[in-house]
């Protein structure tokens, strides 16, 4: 047998046995009409346990994007990306969850409009989000994951190709799968995804028999220049504020943690997370990366499909396409779910049908964001750094949305359209700074750029709040969250 019919062999093996999997555990789980309907699809009825929720959010966040994107930069800095995530899980667990389960939230922006009793401010930043996922995201992850497909088997087949089939079948999955179906996915995913990217480590490591010498001081070290990718300046700034928003705010992720059956259990996936992300991930999104470099030189985003490509061996070449497509498509599965809860949740019921056929409303947007991801993944193949293009866009949205909820949460007596003119405001100051064809365009780092947004939102909304609308904003208290949250039960 050919090593290329073995690896499809192997490749369409582990995916089916993936998938009968899922199906075996999710089998026989009903979709009930009304509240129930939404709560199954999109919060998996609130019955994922500490396990799920933890696979499922590891996996959410580590895909293609992650391994080929931090790989491509080929060197040790971005690892701070990782580490400041687990702090950033920390409030997750101990600041967020308690909340938004206090408040018996679908959605985080429900969060919003019970803090500000106005449903409006819940649709803007729920249409903000769901743009995020739409326009950068989504077209990043599948893009990333076609890149590494195509490097990786050295195959002439127009990437576009692979994004379509990557992208197609992604969208049949989320769609009659749910959030169960896709949280249940991940985690069996995770498993094959973390332990072969472990694998890879070590094999790359072998190659150039664990020797780093040759390789510049750049790429080494963990202390930035102003220069590099992450200044060691911003890791006081901006950074904290970046993961607080990712990991505390973003739906894509914290629906996970919102579909156990209480805090308790939330808290536990999300620690497991966290020390996943301790204990394995750090290695896996920059070693390859650097010893690359050792081997080929400066290559970009496709450093990581061409060593693994080179040092794996062929028989295991097909297990591997396997997790990687699995990582693409559960990354992808995670972002429609997601993106499909925030417009049936925030928008489609609030303003237009208070009780919609949900199957077949986020079969529709389900659609509509497929082919939207398709159009842009050209826009992507543009980018020097996927990552850093990513991290960059991020911040358009990210700490706009993010002083709104700090708002919310840590002030009384606010007007809802004092929090919405600051979101406006920071994407428009952070956009005319950042980018360089802004007359504005300043040479601050993005990153540094994170705090002054966030402080500039939160004093403008604060303002226009007692200027424009004659409030005087009231301090919450010592638990702002929790003082006033209404009577909510404290299972999903």
């Amino acid at each position: 047998m050919s090593d290329n019919i073995l690896q499809l062999v192997v490749f369409f093996f582990v995916t089916a046995l993936i998938g009968g999997l899922t199906y075996w555990k999710c089998r026989g789980q009903n979709r009930n009409s009304g509240d129930n309907e939404t709560k199954e699809y999109f919060l998996a009825g609130g019955g994922l346990t500490w396990m799920f929720v933890a696979g499922s959010i590891t996996l959410t966040n580590l895909s293609t994007d992650q391994l080929v994107g931090m790989n491509g930069n080929q060197m040790a800095l971005l690892v701070w990306w990782e580490l400041a995530a687990i702090l950033g899980l920390i409030i997750l667990a101990k600041v967020f969850i308690p909340v938004y389960y206090k408040y018996n939230c679908t959605t985080t922006t429900e969060l919003l409009e019970k803090r500000y009793n106005n449903k409006h401010i819940r649709a803007v930043i729920g249409g903000l989000f769901f743009l995020g996922n739409a326009l950068i995201y989504m077209p990043a992850v599948i893009y990333s994951g076609a890149l590494f497909m195509q490097t990786m088997f050295k195959v002439d087949i127009p990437l576009m190709y692979i994004a379509t089939a990557f992208a197609l079948v992604g969208a049949i999955y989320a769609f009659f799968g749910g959030l169960r179906a896709v949280a249940v996915s991940d985690t069996y995913n995770g498993l094959l995804v973390l332990g072969m990217a472990i694998l890879v480590v070590f094999l790359a490591l072998n190659a150039i028999d664990y020797d780093f010498s040759g390789i510049p001081q750049e790429r080494l070290t963990l202390i930035g220049d102003a220069d590099s990718p992450i200044p060691w300046p911003t890791l006081l700034t901006g950074m904290i504020f970046i993961q607080m928003y990712y990991w505390g705010t973003n739906q894509t992720i914290t629906q996970r943690a919102m579909a156990a059956p209480n805090v308790k259990e939330a808290q536990k996936g999300i620690f497991a997370a966290a020390g996943i992300r301790f204990l394995i991930v750090p290695a896996i999104v920059v070693l390859p990366g650097i010893i690359s470099y050792k081997l080929y030189g400066d290559i970009g985003d496709a450093a990581y499909g061409r060593i693994v490509g080179d040092v794996m061996p062929a028989w295991l070449t097909g297990v591997f396409a396997a997790a990687m497509a699995a990582a693409v498509l559960s990354t992808y599965n995670s972002l429609l779910n997601s993106a499909t809860a925030l417009y049936v949740c925030d928008i489609h019921e609030a303003y237009f049908n208070k009780e919609p056929s949900v199957v077949k409303l986020s079969g529709y947007v389900t659609l509509l964001l497929t082919s939207l991801t398709l159009v842009l993944v050209p826009i992507y193949q543009q980018a020097d750094s996927i990552i850093n293009l990513l991290q960059q866009l991020n911040g358009l949205l990210s700490m706009p949305i993010f002083s709104i909820f700090v708002v919310g949460l840590l002030f009384k007596n606010v007007d809802a359209r004092a929090g919405i003119a600051a979101v406006i405001l920071g994407v428009v100051m952070y956009g005319m700074l950042t980018f360089k064809n802004s007359p504005l365009h300043t040479d601050l780092h993005y990153i540094h750029l994170m705090p002054i947004t966030l402080i500039v939102c939160v004093a403008f909304a604060l303002i226009v709040n007692k200027v424009v609308f004659g409030l005087n904003a009231q301090w919450a208290g010592k638990s702002p969250a929790l003082d006033d949250a209404p009577q909510a039960q404290a299972q999903k």
